[in-house]
């Protein structure tokens, strides 16, 4: 589906190649700073144009059509448009009919019977720019309770920070969102390496939420890192999320996992700030895995949509790591499922309400 939140809903449209990309956030409030340079600027961050990324250029000018009113969200569904300008689909005209290893096209094919070879069409990652829109929108509620979000790249390939070292603010000024300057320049060299091979590489972003209240979260089937690891998953290429100590806390003993809790304070965040599905209070810790870019330079073997084996070779433009850019995309996601964590408290229980209506 191409909606998701219960109380505030995110719905993307657009594909890779078509006329436009676009989303629509129904469920603001009304009265909320809508701040336009604040807007495009998030979106500036996902953009490509150095050696890191896609050579795909793209103005990813962000026009708000709907939902504000003297600059402020007046309660009606946002609409926001961002036009294609840099489409090339003849570089996909030789694979028309073939199915790209690692990609949506069989699947795609096999479910509608229509391939859209034109960049993936829906499932191509250039749906992310809406997320990263709606994000920025998500985050101005956010911006009002002092919630902040923020991530980074901690590791590529087999290469890592440890977490004692990561520094988030050097990461905003990162060309590729390092959240350690001293590794900045290994990880670019691998990255370089990796497309001297006509391959690509995985990474790893981590995500940290701070000044969270606790209770966010909606038990039983709606538990707040359920609803991250939903819209994370989400993401084009992500193959693994994890939370607090993640995939570590099935080695240990239980006297090991459990945080302490002391003078009203957990002396340890094993459990990634969230307990039974709702937010404790302690910052949230995620850990999002993203597979190597699917579109490589090297031959490969595949069939095409005639059940014929063929052997077939990518042309276009394609970013060597989809970790980098996707740390922006894991970061919007995140806020817009805070944003709508954030809302539905408010109905949690009749204290909250008679404060509504007293």
């Amino acid at each position: 589906m191409n909606t998701f939140g219960t109380r505030l809903k995110f719905t993307s449209f657009g594909e890779s190649h078509g006329q436009a990309i676009g989303c629509i956030i129904d469920g603001m409030p009304s009265g909320i700073k809508i701040d336009q340079e604040y807007l495009q600027n998030e979106i500036n961050k996902r953009k490509t144009g150095n050696k890191w990324t896609s050579k795909r250029k793209e103005s990813d000018k962000a026009l708000i059509l709907s939902g504000i009113c003297d600059g402020f969200s007046n309660g009606a569904p946002i609409a926001i448009i961002i036009y294609n300008e840099d489409q090339k689909s003849k570089d996909y005209k030789n694979i028309k009919d073939i199915f790209r290893l690692a990609h949506g096209d069989f699947t795609y094919y096999k479910k509608y019977f229509i391939k859209d070879y034109k960049g993936g069409g829906r499932a191509s990652a250039r749906e992310s720019v809406a997320r990263v829109a709606g994000g920025a929108i998500a985050n101005m509620l956010l911006k009002e309770f002092n919630i902040e979000i923020e991530s980074g790249i901690y590791g590529i390939g087999k290469l890592n920070i440890k977490k004692e070292k990561f520094d988030f603010e050097y990461a905003k000024q990162s060309e590729i969102f390092c959240l350690n300057k001293e590794k900045e320049k290994t990880f670019k060299d691998e990255i370089l390496k990796t497309m001297k091979n006509k391959n690509s590489i995985g990474a790893r972003v981590f995500t940290k939420i701070k000044n969270l209240p606790i209770g966010l979260g909606e038990p039983l089937y709606d538990k707040l890192d359920s609803k991250l690891a939903h819209a994370l998953m989400g993401i084009n290429g992500v193959k693994a999320i994890e939370f607090g100590a993640g995939i570590d806390a099935s080695t240990m003993l239980g006297n090991e996992n459990n945080d302490i809790l002391k003078n009203n304070k957990f002396l340890t965040n094993n459990s990634g700030g969230i307990l039974a599905g709702i937010s404790n209070g302690d910052e949230i810790h995620i850990k999002t895995h993203f597979k190597p870019t699917p579109s490589i330079f090297l031959e490969q073997e595949s069939m095409d949509i005639n059940g014929k084996n063929i052997k077939y070779t990518l042309k276009g433009r394609h970013d060597p790591c989809i970790g980098i850019r996707g740390s922006i995309v894991v970061t919007a996601m995140t806020r817009l499922v805070i944003a709508d964590a954030l809302l539905l408290n408010v109905i949690s229980n009749i204290k909250n309400i008679k404060k509504v209506y007293s």
